[in-house]
Order: structure tokens, then sequence, then C-alpha cells
């Protein structure tokens, strides 16, 4: 299940480049790196650890299972699972951070206008011409 702001970061980057996720992807692949190459790399990045949140989360809450002994060697196994998923959330939340700066400064440029109609050109007025100015 894909998180809300992993799912937000997507739609920004669709609406900024004006095509879905996939489409991008497919076309950066086929680019020198750029600002969408990197964009994506970041929402790809906000995505790995918002699955390795829900995988340390559901590990923790397996050890910490109400009818589960907890020994010594369990102690060692929740202390390295929320390590890990306090690593996994420090993680997310700078890509998120990031990912959500960059889009700030970026807006989509809209495509330019076609240019007018050319109308045929007005010829200038003539110019009068110089008279010989009177000396005293």
């Amino acid at each position: 299940m894909p998180h809300s702001t992993s799912t937000e970061i997507a739609g920004r980057i669709e609406d900024l480049y004006g095509a879905p996720l996939a489409e991008l992807e497919a076309h950066a692949q086929d680019q020198p790196p750029g600002m969408l190459s990197a964009l994506l790399g970041m929402h790809d990045a906000l995505t790995l650890a918002e699955r390795s949140i829900d995988f340390h989360r559901d590990r923790l809450a397996q050890l910490l299972h109400p009818e589960r002994q907890i020994g010594g060697h369990e102690v060692s196994h929740l202390l390295d699972g929320a390590r890990r998923l306090a690593e996994a959330v420090a993680v997310r939340d700078v890509q998120a951070k990031s990912v959500s700066a960059v889009l700030q400064s970026l807006a989509r440029v809209p495509a330019p206008a076609p240019p007018p109609a050319t109308a045929p050109a007005v010829p200038a007025p003539p110019v009068p011409a110089a008279s010989p100015a009177r000396s005293r």
C-alpha cells in the first residue's frame, strides 16, 4: 500500500511534468541525467524508506506479540528493529523534505503560445525632406 507522502510526491511530479509517473520513468531512461531523473531517484528512495518502515514496524509487532515470551535473545532483536525503524523514518523524513523543497522551487512552464498571425506590414509614413536652413 503506497504511503501518502510518496503518493503526494508522485502526484506533484506528474503535475510538474504533465504525464503519469510510469511514462516519466520510461522517458527518463532514454535521456541524459537531469532534473527529472533526480526527482524520480528521490521518489524511489522515499518509496523504499516507506517500505522499510512498514517492514520494521511489522517485524516489531511480531516480536512484541502478547503471546510471545521476551527473553534476552529477543531483546537484542527488539532493539535492532527499533533502531532500524528509527533510521527508516529519518531517511523518509529527509527524502520527503528534500524532494518537497526541490518541487516547490520548480514550476511547470506553460507551452509556448503560437506566434500571432502576421499582418501585412504597414509602410512607414514618408519622412519630410530636409529644407535648407536660412542663414543670417
